[in-house]
């Protein structure tokens, strides 16, 4: 955990945060946009920080650190939310203090909830590490209609990509927890822009920050986004998104001409 003055030297030093989903978003888009948003995170830091909101997992960001093709983050909102952590030395280090919440909405409930939903058709759980919330995909067997088996369960259901479903401790995803982080950090929020392309990234924008719903986002998202202000629909899609997203919601005081 950083010291007082850590955090101090942290919110004086950053002019901007961008908080980004990865599969389709950071990690989308044209090789040329990613290398250029890539270079520019290394040459801006540390007056920009990076942070990854992300569903996937601790090991699957530890190994991509570790390739060396991505800039790494300070820290990471991981597994939709239910992670909250810094990102040092390589590895994903969990902020105990900043998920003790979740933990606490999530005891009792896994065993519970693979229970109830054994017996739903087309759905099967994500080959994948979980620690506060459980994952499936599903194919045209499954009917949403069979999640009310979950009724009387504390948790939240997200479906997403048009294939995956996520059981959440009850009020937890990626919005709330990057909130928590970043009021912890005591970043101003008015220099956060949030990335994303999916419905489990719905809550991000759904936080009132600057936000970038990138090109090729699912209609639901696209529609779910539509009337909130500082959500921008970017015509360019991943990275390209990005850049467009930073450029239209003036983030950033000088940005490279390559960039238009």
């Amino acid at each position: 955990m950083q010291t007082v003055h850590e955090l101090s030297k942290l919110a004086t030093e950053c002019e901007m945060v961008l908080a980004t989903d990865l599969d389709g978003t950071f990690l989308g888009g044209s090789v040329e946009d990613r290398q250029m948003l890539y270079r520019w995170l290394r040459e801006q830091y540390p007056t920009v920080r990076l942070v990854f909101v992300s569903g996937r997992d601790p090991d699957f960001i530890t190994e991509l650190c570790a390739a060396g093709d991505v800039p790494a983050p300070e820290y990471v909102i991981g597994d939709v939310g239910t992670t909250i952590a810094q990102f040092t030395e390589g590895r994903v280090h969990p902020i105990a203090a900043l998920e003790a919440p979740i933990v606490r909405r999530w005891h009792g409930m896994a065993d519970l909830v693979r229970t109830r939903l054994s017996v739903v058709r087309g759905l099967w759980m994500q080959p994948t590490s979980f620690r506060h919330r459980l994952s499936y995909q599903y194919d045209d067997r499954f009917d949403p209609a069979a999640l009310g088996v979950l009724e009387g369960i504390d948790v939240d259901v997200l479906i997403s990509h048009g294939c995956f479903v996520d059981i959440l401790p009850k009020g937890i995803s990626k919005g709330p927890s990057l909130l928590r982080l970043i009021d912890h950090l005591k970043l101003p929020r008015a220099r956060v822009l949030v990335a994303g392309d999916t419905l489990n990234d719905l809550s991000m924008f759904q936080t009132g920050l600057h936000g970038a719903v990138v090109g090729g986002s699912e209609i639901e998202l696209l529609e779910a986004t539509r009337e909130l202000p500082l959500a921008y629909h970017c015509q360019s899609a991943g990275a390209g998104g990005i850049l467009e997203a930073i450029r239209a919601h003036a983030l950033f005081p000088t940005i490279p001409e390559e960039w238009a």
